[in-house]
């Protein structure tokens, strides 16, 4: 048995290694991916979109909070990218290692599911692991820069609302987008949805990038082609269309042509955010509610199934059938929690 005990140790102990530096990879990947697109904003660099906020949630609902090293060890690795550490390091590291654990914390609390089937999920990762958690990671970061010397007293409150904005895009737009990848696609499309998704797909590559870069403002077209993806694909069409639509905006304005040709730093800066957090919110809460509606409906359905069989075999005066273990979608599992 202490032969056992001894071999088993050093499996867990290898493969939490293998999470950790697996999450620091994906995580200094991610850093590097929005880092090639920001902005200076009252004397910093804010990116519109921080996708490794995404990925560290993501991680922390899949992989358990023991992976939470590789977290700090990402962050370090980007920082180090750009400058050399300093004191003040110490503090960005805490507090962006700080804001995702405070994300899963709290979604577990909330009895949050990975696979976002209801309404009540897409809610809690908005409210509670995108706009919540997010404001310890931008209030340390911003308050060190203030510290420091590095950012102006009254350039404060922009740049941290543009940190806070920034971090929390990348949880709504990065981590559903990972949690679908966990669970994968359950069924394949029927040829009829195929020709549908590849019609979706040529909609989306034209108007989108015709939106952004013209010099009309036409952002306002997205929005069907959102709730389109949303009502015939729910998370996975409603996501990947977000997320294309969120890069390519983002891509114009930090360029600062079509939809965004003439506008100041700051007013680009809250049009882009304004737009990315207006269809990523249409998005995940508009397919968490279909979602949701059609598992009621299957419910609803196999429990009038059950109901017409029972009828039936007391019609026939036989005992009835024992009854099914359907249960709800509500019912059907627990929340998906960390290990």
């Amino acid at each position: 048995m202490a032969g056992v005990v001894g071999t088993e140790e050093p499996r867990r102990t290898g493969g939490r290694t293998v999470q950790i530096l697996g999450v620091a990879a994906c995580y200094y990947a991610a850093a590097q991916l929005g880092l090639l697109r920001d902005l200076t904003v009252g004397g910093a660099v804010v990116t519109p979109i921080w996708p490794p906020t995404g990925v560290a949630v993501a991680a922390l609902l899949i992989l358990g909070l023991g992976c939470w090293p590789g977290i700090t060890l990402g962050a370090f690795l980007a920082v180090l990218s750009l400058t050399t550490p300093g004191p003040a390091v110490l503090g960005v590291l805490l507090g962006n290692t700080a804001a995702p654990v405070c994300a899963a914390l709290l979604l577990r609390r909330a009895r949050f599911r990975t696979d976002l089937s209801r309404l009540r999920d897409g809610l809690a990762l908005v409210f509670l692991g995108a706009l919540t958690a997010m404001l310890i990671s931008a209030t340390i970061g911003v308050g060190l820069l203030l510290l420091s010397g590095s950012l102006p007293g009254q350039g404060f409150w922009f740049v941290w609302l543009a940190w806070w904005v920034g971090d929390a895009m990348g949880v709504l737009i990065v981590t559903p987008l990972l949690l679908l990848l966990r669970h994968g696609v359950r069924r394949p499309l029927p040829l009829g949805r195929w020709k549908e998704a590849t019609a979706l797909v040529i909609a989306v590559c034209v108007v989108v990038p015709l939106a952004a870069y013209s010099s009309i403002s036409l952002l306002f077209l997205v929005y069907p082609l959102i709730i389109w993806a949303a009502l015939r694909f729910q998370l996975t069409g409603s996501v990947l269309c977000a997320l294309l639509s969120s890069v390519v905006a983002t891509v114009a304005a930090t360029d600062a042509v079509g939809a965004f040709a003439g506008l100041s730093r700051v007013e680009v800066l809250v049009k882009l955010q304004a737009f990315n957090g207006g269809i990523t919110l249409t998005a995940l809460l508009l397919s968490a509610v279909i979602i949701e509606q059609r598992n009621t409906r299957r419910s609803v359905e196999r429990a009038c199934q059950e109901l017409v069989e029972v009828l039936e075999h007391l019609t026939a005066g036989e005992a009835p059938p024992p009854k099914a273990q359907s249960g709800t979608d509500d019912d059907r599992g627990r929340p998906d929690e960390a290990p």
